[in-house]
């Protein structure tokens, strides 16, 4: 099954079409269209336990009338079906509350050109090319270490998509992205005591990933480094975040700084703007325009142009994180972020994953984490965490059964550095992240 998408203009004529029924009916109205397909394969234990195929589409209208708003979604882009849309979207607004601040994005905002960012590289590989790959990743993962006792799932996928957007002020853009990855997931076991690790890659396009082997090998050795954890007694101690979950303790700022936390006044970041949240060796700035970044965009979720932008200046609170409807409850101007951050990139001090640990001398390296125990209102922080215990900059033994607790303001301001190794699999860049002090809870 080739990977096939409808045209761009196709799926723009569908949300123009909509848009002018709406000016017609004298509604204000956002519509966006969203269409892809994909193909995911995974195995275990040699053999093929999962194979799919992905295609999807929805057309998604938002008609405004006299500050009431209201959405229908239909996967029918059958001209009868999209006005069936509109007209169910004018029947919701008509029983909704009025709220002033509804509406479309002020016009001076919205998107004037499109700019290409390489987004586009459909992976046309074939069901059973997939599974080869699988099966490389799945074999490196057993035999690169004798304590690998299984493989729960190594798996391909591959993904191509397309967004549409147009609204009654005459805006229209689209544009393509795709998304490929491979994972793998291990079993280890030792002494009665078993882990599971997990390792993956992810791009844009096919030929950025990272081998199948290794991948399978990467997982394997993470699963095995954790056999013989062992718990911690309770004390306060420094703490180290891999960067994969470094990207989480950023992820928790941009929250705090989000427009709908802000106007709830659900965050311990509220009136923080233009105020120190982080040491002034810290900058985090957006490049929404990344060739091949998993987190550019052309255009925001309202049609509003993205741009580099500061977001956090040697310290310093230098924005918030606002859609249009956000803006106008705070009174301020949205920054391009309906539907979330663009590559965040947190600046570094030239120092590794290594560094970091020798500059830490003693405490724990955490690498995984469990649970949701975060409060944006007051900023604590308590989740449940496995890892390393560090002696003299080094790995002594694995950990496991804990609980790590602090409070995100201070853990922010307290920062002690952020290594150069930056994980780019997602929106938010970042390498690890030293902290001077953590409560440890265990034995």
């Amino acid at each position: 099954m080739q990977d096939s998408l409808i045209p761009e203009q196709s799926a723009l004529d569908v949300a123009l079409l909509a848009a002018t029924i709406a000016r017609r009916a004298g509604c204000a109205a956002a519509v966006s269209v969203n269409a892809g397909n994909g193909l995911s394969v995974g195995v275990r234990n040699g053999e093929v336990e999962t194979l799919e195929y992905h295609r999807d589409k929805s057309l998604a209208v938002t008609v405004y009338r006299s500050g009431r708003k209201g959405s229908a979604t239909t996967s029918d882009f059958a001209p009868a079906s999209v006005t069936e849309t509109v007209d169910a979207a004018q029947r919701i607004a008509q029983d909704a509350e009025a709220d002033a601040c509804a509406g479309l994005i002020d016009p001076q905002y919205l998107a004037r050109e499109i700019p290409d960012l390489d987004l586009d590289h459909p992976w046309d590989i074939e069901p059973e090319a997939a599974i080869a790959l699988a099966l490389e990743c799945e074999a490196a993962a057993r035999s690169a270490e004798k304590e690998v006792r299984q493989v729960d799932e190594a798996a391909v996928h591959r993904y191509r998509g397309l967004h549409a957007y147009a609204d009654t002020q005459g805006f229209a853009g689209a544009w393509r992205a795709t998304r490929h990855s491979l994972s793998c997931t291990a079993v280890g076991s030792r002494d009665g005591a078993m882990q599971r690790g997990y390792w993956y890659t992810i791009a844009r396009r096919a030929a950025d990933l990272d081998a199948a082997a290794e991948v399978g090998r990467t997982a394997a050795a993470r699963t095995v480094a954790r056999l013989g954890a062992r718990k911690l007694k309770t004390g306060k101690w420094p703490v180290v975040f891999e960067n994969r979950l470094a990207t989480g303790l950023v992820g928790h700022l941009v929250a705090a700084v989000s427009g709908a936390n802000l106007y709830r006044e659900a965050s311990f970041l509220r009136d923080a703007l233009g105020t120190r949240v982080l040491p002034d060796f810290v900058t985090i700035d957006e490049r929404p325009h990344l060739p091949r970044g998993l987190g550019s965009a052309p255009f925001d979720g309202e049609g509003m142009a993205t741009r580099d932008r500061l977001l956090v200046e040697r310290g310093v609170l230098a924005g918030y994180v606002l859609d249009g409807y956000a803006a106008r409850r705070l009174g301020l101007v949205p920054t391009g972020h309906a539907g979330g951050v663009h590559n965040l990139v947190v600046s570094d001090q030239g120092e590794d994953l290594d560094a970091l640990l020798k500059r830490m001398q003693r405490g724990l390296f955490v690498t995984e984490l469990m649970g949701f125990g975060v409060n944006l209102v007051t900023g604590d922080y308590s989740r449940g965490a496995s890892g390393f215990w560090i002696e003299d900059g080094a790995i002594v033994h694995p950990v496991e059964e804990i609980t790590i607790a602090g409070n995100l303001r201070e853990m922010f301001a307290n920062l002690v550095a952020t290594g150069c190794d930056l994980e780019c699999r997602g929106t938010i860049r970042c390498g690890s992240i030293l902290l001077p002090e953590m409560t440890i809870a265990g034995d």
